[in-house]
């Protein structure tokens, strides 16, 4: 369901780096960004740009990413999952013409 790890994950590996490289680019502990990768750990907004930078992905999309994993986690307990989503659009909606 974590998308946001599997996104990061193959993106530093499509780019040939190793987890330490990358853990050591972006100064935080291999077991750090490991349970990042495999969803176990939310990177911090800081984590999120400094990953992007490091490989040169959209900070927007891996922010996006991160948020839908969330709200795809909290969702994960209800039954009535896309009722909920449409009452969120309509508070969106309401929100968007103030």
């Amino acid at each position: 369901m974590n998308m946001l790890g599997t996104i990061i994950r193959d993106n530093r590996k499509s780019k040939g780096l190793l987890l330490r490289h990358l853990a050591s680019e972006l100064d935080i502990d291999v077991a750090v960004l490991s349970k990042i990768e495999r969803g176990e750990r939310i990177p911090s907004k800081i984590q999120i740009k400094n990953i992007a930078e490091a490989l040169k992905m959209d900070e927007n999309y891996l922010n996006e990413r991160l948020v839908i994993d969330k709200i795809l986690i909290d969702l994960s307990e209800f039954e009535n999952q896309l009722e909920i989503i449409n009452k969120v659009k309509i508070e969106l909606n309401k929100k968007s013409k103030r």
